[in-house]
């Protein structure tokens, strides 16, 4: 059974460094500001304000995780661990999935308990700590996507579940801290508190909602499901019509963190074909890559019936 996998994966020490740089930045940005976030949310009484607050410092600590999982995703495989770290940083993806869940639902229950007691707002500070939060939040996130982007720049793997996450909650709280500033402009001008609570309330379920799909598609990742980006189909269709091939099965296909896939093929050749083993092995691996598959193994069989694994 022969394998090869294509080095276009392996990132640019520099490119990696300037992610990590801004992960770090985005966690302080995220801790620090959720300190001034509980002040604000006191200082005006806005649900809104410290509900997320909450929110971030949760979103710092799974930031922290991330950061944490990330440097052990990128060591080199051992004995113990053949392929690798990488699917550690699924591990963060997950635990941030899961706190951004939680800070959701606790979300709804505090505005919940808004409109039970209601409360004046301060409507001005309110404003005031919403264009703080989109400045903030904003420079994060254009700053981890520039990263990625340079990164995606030369990597044909594209970027992790993990920058995709953190990405995805910066996002969030760009949008949020928008609804944030209209509200808060509404208040201003027209006394109604109540919009405090429903604005808390829309935010929790955009998060919850965007939460659960990434949490969703971890878990598929981790349970080994075939990626979004190869179509299978297609797949053993253009194989099984490759020159000096008689029969293909056993076809597996996964992948290790989200962009970096992995395939293994059983492939049955025709023994009186003028074309030797290693060129229908090089067309079979060049087939799969462009398949977007980085790491494919292959199997060569001369009978049908010898193969214990044959799955068709």
């Amino acid at each position: 059974m022969a394998h090869n996998h294509s080095n276009a994966h392996h990132e640019h020490p520099e490119h990696n460094h300037s992610r990590k740089r801004a992960l770090s930045l985005a966690f302080w940005l995220n801790f620090l500001f959720s300190i001034v976030e509980v002040i604000g949310g006191v200082l005006t009484n806005s649900t809104a304000i410290i509900a997320d607050a909450f929110h971030d410092f949760m979103d710092a600590g799974a930031i922290g995780l991330a950061i944490l999982l990330e440097k052990v995703s990128d060591k080199k495989r051992t004995q113990q661990f053949s392929y690798g770290f990488k699917r550690f940083s699924l591990l963060s993806a997950l635990g941030l999935s899961v706190f951004l869940l939680v800070g959701a639902v606790t979300m709804i229950i505090t505005a919940g308990k808004s409109f039970i007691n209601p409360k004046e707002v301060h409507g001005v500070g309110m404003l005031g700590l919403a264009v703080l939060g989109l400045a903030v939040n904003g420079f994060a996130f254009f700053r981890i996507k520039k990263s990625a982007e340079h990164h995606h720049g030369h990597s044909h793997g594209g970027h992790n579940q993990n920058s995709r996450t953190i990405m995805l909650h910066l996002l969030e709280d760009v949008l949020g801290w928008a609804a944030v500033l209209i509200g808060a402009v509404i208040i201003n001008f027209t006394g109604w508190n109540w919009i405090d609570g429903v604005l808390a309330i829309a935010i929790a379920l955009y998060i919850g909602f965007n939460a659960s799909k990434n949490l969703i598609n971890t878990i598929k990742i981790m349970l080994q499901s075939v990626p979004a980006t190869v179509n299978l189909t297609q797949l053993q269709t253009e194989l099984q019509q490759l020159d000096g091939i008689t029969n293909i099965h056993d076809v597996h296909v996964w992948s290790l963190d989200g962009s970096y896939n992995v395939g293994s093929v059983h492939a049955v050749i025709n023994n009186s074909i003028v074309k030797s083993e290693q060129e229908i092995m090089n067309t079979i691996f060049n087939l799969m890559k462009k398949h977007n598959i980085q790491h494919p193994t292959v199997q060569i069989e001369t009978n049908e019936n010898s193969c214990e694994l044959k799955d068709c």
